[in-house]
């Protein structure tokens, strides 16, 4: 039976009405996002994995992509962008069964967005929650990308559900978090959903991606994926024109071509001042500070001939012109900046560079790595004074730098403050604010906002840390890369490594570099399961602290009874043949170590139970240079970032089993250590211009001083 015209109009009618407001929608958002201009900004990581960039012979793999709802109208930008630059990119979005989501599935469905139904239908009937899982997997599985907004449909907003959480865990696929913003409008809908506005400006800002694993706990990973969403979108909110000039006109290898307006140089900071409280009881401290540095030098912490540097003295001249003070707390934050320094020299030969840092081993490494310019008197170096007024403020009337630059998240308020009331800009390069570190300043927010207000720039190492710092009140902050992808290769003594060679033969070795207290014991039983397979392993034990060489000796002992000696470097003993196990127990080798073998364990990152916490893990980026291949304890939170973005060139180990097995894999399987240590030299040696373009930045700031 056919329906009469009478009954067909209405539905004619309402249908017209629906193909126009679709063709209305579209017309707008496409005249808005095509007129708009776009910066597209990725960490490297997630830019080769939304280009496919693959080592040779591997295979394109799926793709998961999330944005907060309120997104969702600026979500084709992203995709014009990356269609023209992987043609072979298959794109479909999960999107609400619901009317306002057909609407919209209509409207992007000409845009070759194919969608995935499957959140809710009326009064939330009729999910289809299995039938949308079935067909992401699917689209995963043949290489396509999924783009997830995972507040939809109803919210909360910005709280992620766990269904992306789970669906990653199940398929392996790692997770972008993308922020996007332009001119826009702004709807009173739940999720603020933004409309966007033709000819403006836009950013888009692909974080770092999340890989889950089987066993990884859902709720952390939940809370994380958050927190990269929200910084990836606050990040895509930040003002072009706050950038500084040197990095506007010097896009990185991770910023994309777009028309940009060169920004005006950065204003002077608040000056800041340190809070009373904070300022009265590093004073009073200081009887009880002295006490501690004391101790230090009895354990082998402090030289005592220069112990009165931490105090601020210093009878030595300061060099004639202008003076850049450069503070890095200790080896990491040294080695990152060396390439810094380099450039600057190499821009400014007459220029002096005045570098402290916090430990003896810094020093070290920076001596080592120098020679010739602290020869030259081009670089100094001194032990940063301890954060007592009086101190710093002795310190700035010696030296009178022309400007300081801190590293990473080595933040002291009377140094900040005290560096504002001398009229010397303070910076901050590759800023590193942790969760835990974000979490214990805003216990003393005063503090905080009156600390950071006082810094010129930040040039954070990643989106989730510029959020950091902005969310504790500092102004100036951009993300340009993190330096540790920019440092080079650790050096080795050709002499030592030559001998070393000659002494090992042709040994199967493996080392367990950079190990605290508690590790050792872990490493041992893990050589001990290899060795029974491996009758002629060397293991080498590399402690992070030199000085604890003889306790690692005599646990070595202890897990080989029949060993009579352990040879130290320390004591300039080589191991022989009949050694298992060779302590390092000495500075500044690890390149030389990290050239013996491709088979590292990273210390610092196994939890032991019963012992002390591990602190974080310990920077993968130094091995991964030189192309070994990685393994690591679960925890990693001093350089999440890293870890994440050499992905399957490191491996995660839990047990002393799993830590044997793995060095038994790569062991067998050279080409297969080779392979994955390629994969990590290639990520570790990325970004090579971020050294140039922090350099360039720094030389403006002082002369604006």
């Amino acid at each position: 039976m056919q329906a009469s015209s009478d009954q067909l109009q209405p539905i004619e009618s309402h249908s017209r009405r629906q193909r126009l407001l679709e063709t209305a929608i579209r017309g707008w958002l496409s005249l808005a996002l095509r007129t708009t201009r776009w910066r597209f900004e990725a960490t490297p990581e997630a830019r080769a994995l939304l280009l496919q960039e693959r080592t040779s012979g591997s295979q394109s793999s799926g793709l998961l992509v999330a944005f907060w709802h309120e997104a969702l109208a600026l979500s084709p930008a992203l995709w014009w962008w990356t269609e023209p630059r992987n043609p072979a990119m298959r794109l479909h979005v999960l999107i609400s069964r619901n009317r306002d989501g057909r609407l919209i599935a209509n409207i992007v469905a000409p845009w070759r967005i194919p969608p995935i139904h499957g959140s809710s239908d009326k009064k939330g009937k009729n999910k289809g929650g299995a039938a949308a899982l079935r067909q992401i997997r699917t689209a995963l599985a043949e290489g396509h990308t999924v783009a997830v907004m995972p507040d939809g449909p109803k919210g909360p907003r910005r709280e992620v559900q766990a269904g992306i959480i789970a669906l990653a865990e199940k398929t392996g696929i790692p997770i972008i978090p993308v922020g996007v913003q332009c001119r826009c409008i702004r709807v009173r809908s739940w999720d603020r959903m933004i409309l966007p506005l033709p000819f403006g400006r836009g950013r888009i800002v692909c974080g770092t991606p999340l890989h889950i694993e089987k066993g990884d706990a859902r709720e952390t990973a939940r809370v994380l994926l958050g927190e990269r969403l929200t910084a990836a979108q606050d990040e895509a909110g930040r003002v072009a024109a706050s950038y500084p000039d040197s990095l506007a006109t010097m896009p990185s290898a991770a910023v994309a071509e777009g028309p940009m307006k060169a920004p005006h140089t950065p204003a002077r900071p608040f000056r800041a001042s340190a809070p009373l409280l904070w300022n009265l009881c590093a004073s009073l401290l200081a009887p009880a500070l002295i006490v501690m540095l004391r101790i230090r030098l009895r354990r082998g912490k402090e030289i005592a001939e220069r112990l009165r540097e931490r105090l601020g003295l210093d009878k030595s001249q300061r060099p004639p012109g202008p003076l850049i003070w450069l503070h890095a707390a200790s080896v990491g934050e040294t080695i990152s900046i060396l390439p810094v320094i380099r450039v600057l020299l190499n821009d400014e030969p007459s220029l002096h560079i005045l570098v402290t840092t916090g430990t003896v081993t810094a020093a070290g490494i920076l001596a080592r790595e120098l020679p010739d310019e602290i020869k030259a008197g081009q670089v100094l170096h001194r032990f940063v004074p301890l954060d007592v007024p009086r101190w710093v403020k002795r310190f700035l009337r010696h030296w009178q730098p022309t400007c300081l630059v801190l590293t990473e998240s080595e933040l002291w308020p009377n140094m900040i403050a005290a560096c504002n009331a001398a009229d010397v800009p303070v910076t901050v390069v590759n800023g590193r604010l942790s969760r835990s570190a974000l979490n214990g300043w805003r216990r003393v927010p005063r503090m905080a906002k009156a600390m950071m207000s006082g810094l010129s720039w930040v040039a954070a190492r990643s989106p989730e840390d510029a959020a950091r710092f902005r969310m504790l009140g500092a102004a100036n902050v951009f993300c340009d890369g993190d330096l540790k992808t920019a440092a080079a290769p650790l050096t080795a003594d050709p002499d030592v490594l030559d001998d070393a060679r000659k002494a090992i033969g042709t040994r199967p070795v493996w080392i367990a570099a950079s190990t605290h207290s508690g590790e050792e014991a872990r490493v041992l039983e893990a050589a001990k399961i290899v060795a029974a397979t491996h009758p002629d392993l060397l293991t080498i034990i590399a402690p992070r602290h030199p000085e604890r060489g003889k306790m690692v000796a005599d646990e070595v002992l202890s897990a080989f009874p029949s060993v009579g000696t352990v040879p130290r470097r320390a004591q300039a003993a080589w191991p022989k043949a009949q050694d298992p196990v060779w302590v390092v127990d000495t500075l500044g080798e690890l390149g030389t170590l990290f050239r013996l073998s491709p088979v590292i364990f990273m210390g610092n990152s196994l939890v032991v139970s019963g012992g002390p916490t591990p602190g974080g893990g310990h920077n993968p980026f130094e091995p991964a240079r030189l192309g070994c291949v990685v393994a690591t304890g679960p925890a990693t939170g001093n350089f999440e970032e890293a870890f994440v973005a050499l992905a399957d060139a490191v491996t995660v180990v839990h047990t002393p089993q799993e830590l044997a097995k793995w060095v038994e894999t790569m062991l067998d399987n050279t080409a297969l250590a080779t392979s994955r240590g390629e994969a990590g030299r290639k990520v570790a040696t990325r970004d090579q211009m971020l050294p140039l373009r922090l350099a360039r930045l720094i030389h403006r700031t002082m002369s604006n001083a």
